[in-house]
């Protein structure tokens, strides 16, 4: 992996979750305390990890992020409450740093206990692995039914230095919008204060990964954290100067970047595709009829079939509760035109290019409702067997 981000190191190891070995603890570790915010599930369920991790980064610095896989710490009571707060103070511990900066996260089954002991055997081999390019074992060990890890990065420019964004993030099901569907960590060098990594971290969340949806199902652990060691700049970015607009930018390529592969990775999903909605009255209306459509069960189960259904995609849209005339809808799959002003136009021909477009892994679907000028768009996948092959045995 290049492009490391300065200030920062990473490890992941084998903790004694996994039975068969797999890495299942990981850690980011910041060499001074970090700026940091992050936004947490809207689930009135939330795991432990994520109750402490909201509480500690209100004061704005974190300095390591400990995270584990295979075991979601949620619905686990009291005991799931005070294991979540020993592992974070054990790591403190050892890394020699206030318990306060240290903040956990954990993703995988519901209603377990995590192995304490183990866990906490564990920490002194994952302290051991940290490395500036340890972000590959990382990614590797916050996994759950994964295919395989998720990195994005960007570069931005900040008057004659080059500052890195690096985001990493897991999740291919329970994915759904109401914070950030999925766990996801972002560090950068640049240097930011947090009233305004408050405000890009949030407008970027709800234009990417709030954007986003597998199954319709939104996790108790869902976290979004992102560090920036400050480690290549001195001065902050200002918002809205033109290094903090480029900034912005690539804090919105690499969260869309990990919105699309976590899409893509949806558990048995073959497609990847971009509901576009164009027309609108306003942009919030055409965000809420591309989510009526991306989270039909439906219209998902008609992409897997490769099957160029506008009566779904339509009918989801009308009951989407957004005001608009189906007289004045059109709509294409890719470039290929299906349904004009309110009419369908396939003919054996069309439809056999539209079924061709819809069996490559990545493609849109575009629906223009009339000439207003709100515009949005999300992304979704198709739903077929496996993933009611692998959430039937999810447990067993």
């Amino acid at each position: 992996m290049s492009g490391r981000v300065k200030g920062f190191r990473f490890a992941g190891v084998h903790g004694g979750i996994k039975v068969d070995e797999a890495l299942d603890m990981g850690l980011i570790v910041a060499d001074q305390p970090a700026t940091a915010s992050g936004v947490f599930t809207k689930n009135r369920v939330r795991a432990a990890p994520v109750v402490i991790s909201e509480r500690r980064l209100r004061t704005g610095f974190c300095q390591a992020v400990l995270v584990n896989s295979g075991n979601a710490n949620a619905c686990t009571g009291k005991q799931g409450r005070r294991a979540a707060m020993a592992l974070s103070r054990a790591t403190a511990s050892a890394l020699r740093v206030p318990q306060k900066l240290v903040v956990p996260a954990s993703t995988g089954v519901i209603g377990v206990q995590l192995p304490e002991k183990r866990m906490k055997a564990s920490i002194p081999a994952l302290v051991d692995d940290l490395s500036e390019a340890g972000a590959t074992r990382f990614a590797r060990a916050i996994m759950t039914t994964d295919r395989g890890p998720k990195v994005a990065q960007a570069e931005v420019k900040v008057g004659r230095t080059t500052c890195r964004v690096l985001g990493i993030a897991k999740g291919a099901g329970m994915i759904h919008p109401n914070m950030a569907t999925t766990l996801a960590f972002v560090t950068t060098d640049a240097s930011i204060h947090r009233a305004t990594l408050d405000r890009l971290l949030r407008r970027a969340a709800e234009e990417t990964l709030n954007r986003a949806t597998v199954d319709g199902d939104t996790s108790t652990n869902d976290s979004l954290y992102v560090l920036a060691s400050g480690a290549a700049t001195g001065r902050p970015l200002v918002e809205k100067s033109a290094a903090g607009r480029r900034f912005a930018a690539a804090l919105n390529e690499v969260l869309e970047s990990l919105a699309k592969k976590i899409v893509a990775d949806g558990e048995g999903a073959e497609h990847l595709v971009r509901i576009e909605v164009q027309g609108a009255r306003t942009d919030a209306d055409a965000v809420q009829i591309a989510r009526t459509i991306a989270g039909s069960q439906l219209v998902k189960t008609a992409l897997h079939g490769c099957d160029p259904n506008w009566g779904r995609i339509l009918a989801a849209a009308g009951r989407s509760g957004a005001r608009f005339n189906p007289d004045h809808v059109s709509m294409k799959i890719g470039d290929v035109s299906i349904f004009e002003r309110g009419t369908p136009v396939m003919t054996p021909k069309t439809e056999a290019r539209a079924a061709a477009t819809m069996k490559r892994s990545e493609y849109q679907i575009t629906m223009t409702l009339g000439r207003g000028r709100g515009i949005g768009h999300y992304w979704t996948c198709d739903l077929g067997h496996e993933y009611v092959r692998i959430n039937a045995d999810y447990r067993t």
